[in-house]
């Protein structure tokens, strides 16, 4: 596997030495755009700060790496599963409330270590046992088209031009088109760098064409300072019995959640993170990032898709590139006039590039079950990935089930209930075909415990 074949996007990347250090910053400056926008909504939504969730954004994904011995290809921005958690506790993003919701949510992060621990003491075989292709392909295939809506939704956002009249919906499916063209014509035909950051090529067409149509809002810029600490103290956790009681128990459901997102990631890569460095410590990763972000008032994290997507299309596997984009993340928080700007990209740029980038998601859970060969004529096999499918995409769309527990709820996202369907089906029907196995790089078979 020859440099230059690598370069052209022939081969997968996993080491980025060999294309030089301006071009692993583009790469992981790529990322840091693939991700801004998802993560600094979920302050806006809550009443939490934008730069503490980008600093704790940038800080959580570096622990995680950490913890993961720099293996994975992830990053870690904010989660929007604890949304219904927040608004309970603190409803209308309440100032007084909310120390009291991130203290929750610095619990439910420590929910993950004791998992991690249970999956530490069980094994990698054991596990894997609960994830073959035939349950893993349909949960990855969901994270797509769950994610799908957003995309759409950002695209068909009204647009308002220079006078202050709003553009029809034709003008927002140009830009959207031209952004997803571009991804698409710079993956397919371009040549040496412009192959591997079709992103950052996509987002300068997409953000000059908005310049043009008068649609990108420089408000923000307005009256911002310099610098400033991204810490807000007000904001800090404090510890409530009720609040505990309303939010740790999203954790089940975004434990779920996490497995599927590092069953993603390690098809995307053709790389086993479960067997290695193990789901214990991607567990630990993320668990201990929120309490982190959580105990000085930052949103709970999680693993992104969006950034996966990413990885769909470069082809670039070296986790050094999360860690730059980690680190660019931090230092924008810092700088209000940057984060100010890249908030000004338009949500249809967003939406365009989301609009491709989630669809590869789904086509690598297709990718996993037709490279396991999962035989989908057998009715075992179909009864598991139909439930799958449609209980991830049905209570997705009633916004996931909500399950009276004293005087909160417990609710569950789609995904989660979908991997629940998932896992318990293959436990219980009979008829398994799948045996976990792990070859060295000649072939042989290597024992797994």
């Amino acid at each position: 596997m020859t440099k230059e074949k690598k370069q052209l996007g022939l081969e997968p990347i996993y080491d980025v030495k060999e294309l030089g250090t301006g071009r692993t910053l583009v790469l992981g400056l790529q990322h840091m755009f693939a991700m801004f926008g998802a993560t600094v909504l979920v302050p806006l939504l809550t009443g939490l700060n934008v730069s503490t969730a980008l600093f704790f954004a940038g800080v959580g994904t570096l622990l995680f790496h950490l913890l993961t011995k720099g293996k994975v290809p992830a990053f870690l921005g904010s989660s929007f599963a604890f949304i219904a958690g927040y608004q309970t506790v603190a409803p209308n993003g309440d100032p007084a409330r909310l120390p009291y919701a991130v203290g929750g949510i610095f619990v439910a992060g420590l929910v993950y270590v004791v998992v991690a621990i249970l999956f530490k003491f069980l094994g990698p075989k054991r596990v894997m046992r609960f994830f073959p292709p035939v349950v893993t392909g349909p949960v990855i295939i969901l994270i797509g088209l769950i994610l799908a809506p957003s995309a759409l939704n950002n695209i068909q956002a009204p647009i308002v031009g220079r006078n202050g009249a709003e553009l029809g919906l034709g003008i927002n499916w140009l830009i959207a088109f031209v952004v997803i063209a571009t991804v698409i014509i710079c993956n397919i035909w371009g040549k040496g760098m412009i192959k591997i950051v079709p992103i950052l090529v996509a987002l300068v067409i997409g953000y000059g064409l908005s310049l043009v149509f008068g649609i990108v809002d420089f408000s923000g810029l307005q009256g911002v300072g310099v610098f400033h600490l991204p810490l807000a103290k007000e904001r800090f956790m404090k510890f409530e019995a009720s609040a505990i009681i309303t939010i740790v128990p999203i954790a089940l459901a975004t434990i779920m959640e996490h497995i599927g997102d590092i069953m993603a990631i390690g098809a995307t890569t053709r790389r086993n993170y479960i067997l290695d460095p193990g789901l214990h410590r991607t567990l630990l990763g993320d668990g201990l990032a929120t309490s982190l972000a959580s105990a000085f008032g930052g949103p709970a994290n999680t693993t992104y898709g969006e950034n996966t997507g990413v990885l769909v299309l470069t082809r670039v596997f070296d986790p050094l590139v999360m860690r730059i984009a980690a680190a660019f993340a931090i230092i924008a928080s810092f700088f209000p006039a940057i984060e100010a700007v890249i908030s000004s990209i338009p949500g249809v740029v967003i939406g365009g590039i989301s609009f491709i980038l989630y669809g590869m998601i789904s086509a690598i859970g297709v990718r996993t079950l037709v490279e396991n060969q999962v035989d989908l004529t057998k009715t075992r096999n179909l009864v598991i990935a139909a439930l799958i499918l449609v209980s991830g995409l049905g209570f997705d769309a009633i916004g996931g089930l909500s399950i009276p527990v004293g005087q909160s709820h417990l609710v569950f996202s789609g995904l989660a209930i979908a991997a629940i369907v998932g896992i318990v089906m293959n436990g219980i029907l009979p008829g398994k075909d799948y045996e976990f196995k792990v070859y060295d790089e000649d072939g042989n078979e290597q024992a797994v415990e």
